[in-house]
């Protein structure tokens, strides 16, 4: 076995004996000092569905670790619940449990000296959270995604929770009858696994395929199948041979592999969350990537999936359709893949898809025939203007029509806004503004899916626009826009927007504007005023001061 500069802190010496002794206490034994600990962060929770599966997961890991004459050491790693917080003040803290998932995986991995990692997670934090922790610390890790919940039904239909959050604009209009409407809520969740359609969960899981630094087939597998355990387990047997050849992260995740990355996410139709997401990635890892970077990408990536939230269909069917396995292979085919980066196994992207078949199967349309894509180019535009200088980021699939220009309707956070959609105000041809919901306004930067499920459960997805400096669940799709940057709370131009202001939302032409000269912004700025902070103790304070902007991925760990 290569030497391992971590275990050797504990194996030598006559003054590492009191720490051989601790360690006899959680039962290691003579022979256990000489082999390599691996850490085994595990997410496991039964606060939601995303995380509650994974316990059998990490049993199966743990035992593959042993049989593969490594020393596993479990540690838990918390999760908040998008799904459960959304709409509510609890829903601050998840984008900030990305940076607390990312802290406490290398605390306790560098801090206990370990010489792997093998991360377990499931909602959505978890993945770009776990991931950023294995890029900083550069010791071999592998990441192991709880898998996917099954669809619920109703009435024939494939539900997912984003059934349940449209259904509620869908009541509140009068659109849907009562029975119809428990019903959705009854069903909408079946099983334990993460959202069930190309969110964000199921979006970081099937780009860490793309990435090569999980399985390449793992990441859609619902997460009470068998197979999601014997996956567990071949990831552990893969971290321990990446740990005897010292394979690290750093080797992995590069520019290309990024790239390899964020067109998987733009052939599936991902979520608007992946470009927070890979910027914060990149940074952990030291790789040059930026948000523009994500428009490039998508001119030259067709949409080649027909995936919820925009199309018809979950995870499971894209994981019989073939899966991520088939679109890279679909990529590499047509010169869009970086088929020599090298992945976890030690083999390249390559070597990897070699066996897969060049084209998907005829008999499903889940995985559309290249000649056939969903559409022509990426889903996640990157949109600038006088309202977003360093740029924002708009999901432009599965719409009719790309451009709006009209009345703005401005509110100061995303309650208010949900109040006015509820109360039947938000009329066809408006633009809705939610602002000071940014990295350091909100903080923590909600996502606003009950404001856009709403708005589409009353049928207002294709008539309104709506921008915001928050976030967009996965499960969002319509005429939005998020991520705008300088946020309100720092005098971004979103805080100087007025109530009836013109505003112009054109994806075409990436054109995201106020219709106002820059004489009358340059007025309103003399004139605005930076709010009080509204949490001065605690996390979200500590996440106030220490953000970044969006445009470089709400980082708490850049130049300090």
């Amino acid at each position: 076995m290569a030497d391992n500069r971590r275990s050797r802190l504990i194996t030598q010496g006559v003054a590492r004996s009191p720490n051989r002794a601790m360690l006899r206490a959680v039962g290691f034994g003579d022979g256990d000092f000489d082999k390599p600990i691996v850490g085994v962060a595990n997410g496991h929770s039964t606060m939601n569905p995303c995380n509650a599966g994974i316990q059998p997961l990490v049993d199966r890991a743990m035992a593959a670790l042993e049989a593969r004459g490594a020393k596993p050491q479990v540690f838990g790693v918390p999760t908040i619940t998008d799904g459960i917080g959304m709409g509510t003040e609890a829903m601050k803290y998840s984008l900030v449990s990305r940076e607390v998932i990312a802290d406490c995986i290398e605390t306790s991995v560098n801090g206990q000296a370990m010489d792997g990692v093998l991360v377990c997670g499931g909602c959505d934090k978890n993945m770009p959270g776990g991931m950023m922790a294995i890029a900083r610390m550069n010791v071999p890790g592998i990441y192991v995604y709880a898998g996917t919940i099954k669809p619920g039904k109703w009435k024939g239909q494939d539900l997912t929770i984003v059934s349940a959050f449209e259904a509620v604009g869908a009541y509140a209009a009068g659109k849907m009858s009562k029975d119809d409407f428990v019903g959705i809520e009854k069903n909408a969740c079946p099983s334990v696994g993460a959202c069930g359609g190309m969110f964000t969960a199921n979006t970081m899981s099937s780009s860490f395929e793309a990435l090569g630094m999980s399985l390449l087939g793992s990441s859609q597998m619902a997460s009470p199948d068998a197979e999601k355990a014997v996956s567990a387990a071949a990831s552990a047997e893969v971290l321990v041979n990446a740990i005897r050849k010292q394979i690290l992260p750093r080797q992995i995740i590069t520019r290309k592999s990024i790239e390899n990355a964020v067109s998987l996410v733009m052939a599936t139709g991902g979520s608007t969350n992946a470009v927070l997401h890979y910027l914060a990635i990149a940074s952990a890892a030291q790789v040059k990537w930026n948000i523009d970077d994500f428009e490039r990408v998508r001119r030259k990536v067709p949409v080649l999936c027909d995936l919820k939230p925009s199309g018809r269909y979950v995870a499971v069917d894209f994981h019989r359709a073939g899966g991520v396995p088939q679109v890279l292979k679909m990529l590499l085919v047509h010169g869009l893949l970086h088929g020599e980066c090298l992945t976890i196994t030690g083999r390249t992207m390559a070597q990897e898809l070699a066996a897969i078949p060049d084209a998907p199967r005829s008999n499903q349309d889940v995985i559309r025939p290249w000649a056939k894509p969903m559409y022509a180019q990426g889903h996640l535009a990157i949109l600038k203007g006088n309202l977003a200088p360093e740029g924002c980021v708009a999901k432009i699939t599965g719409l009719k029509k790309t451009s709006i220009t009209g009345p703005a309707r401005v509110f100061d956070s995303e309650p208010k806004c949900m109040d006015a959609i509820m109360a039947k105000r938000i009329k066809p041809g408006d633009v809705v503004v939610i602002r000071y919901e940014g990295p350091k306004g909100g903080p923590g930067m909600q996502e606003m899916l009950a404001p856009t499920s709403a708005l589409i459960g009353q049928g207002l997805g294709e008539s309104v626009g709506l921008i915001t400096d928050g976030r967009f669940s996965g499960g969002t799709w319509g005429m939005v826009v998020g991520h705008v940057a300088p946020e309100a709370y720092v005098g971004g131009p979103i805080a100087l927007v007025n109530e009836g202001d013109s505003i112009t939302i054109d994806a075409k032409k990436r054109l995201i504007q106020v219709n106002l000269s820059a004489k009358e912004l340059a007025a309103r700025r003399r004139k605005w005023k930076a709010p009080k902070p509204r949490y001065t103790r605690g996390l979200l304070a500590k996440y106030m001061k220490l953000v970044s902007t969006a445009s470089l991925g709400a980082i708490t760990d850049g130049d300090l």
